[in-house]
């Protein structure tokens, strides 16, 4: 079995909507996604975490950033079309034009 991270996108736009949820919409997201990892089973490695502010690093120096990148998760299958399906009804993808999944294959360091 192979590791797989998805990383849940959706633009700025669409996060701002969300944080106008009313408790009850909060609670029925929860819920939804507490189903879909109840779904994915003994698949689900890690239910990940949502992802914060962002810093960029590089020669020039650290600066503040923005990436759509608004959380995480890591799942077991034997293939990345496997892993794939997984997601295919995430809640994440209920949030608004624009939300997707990417999925990102763990490499082994011997099989680079």
């Amino acid at each position: 079995m192979t590791k797989y991270m998805a990383i849940y996108m959706a633009p700025a736009a669409v996060i701002a909507e969300m944080m106008k949820a009313t408790p009850d919409q909060m609670q029925k997201g929860m819920d939804d996604w507490m189903g879909w990892a109840n779904r994915a089973g003994k698949s689900l490695v890690d239910m990940g975490s949502p992802l914060g502010k962002t810093k960029r690093i590089s020669r020039a120096g650290i600066a503040d950033a923005h990436n759509d990148m608004t959380g995480y998760s890591v799942v077991e299958a034997d293939s990345f079309d496997g892993a794939a399906a997984i997601f295919r009804d995430h809640p994440h993808l209920k949030m608004g034009t624009g939300a997707t999944i990417e999925i990102v294959e763990f490499v082994a360091l011997q099989d680079m």
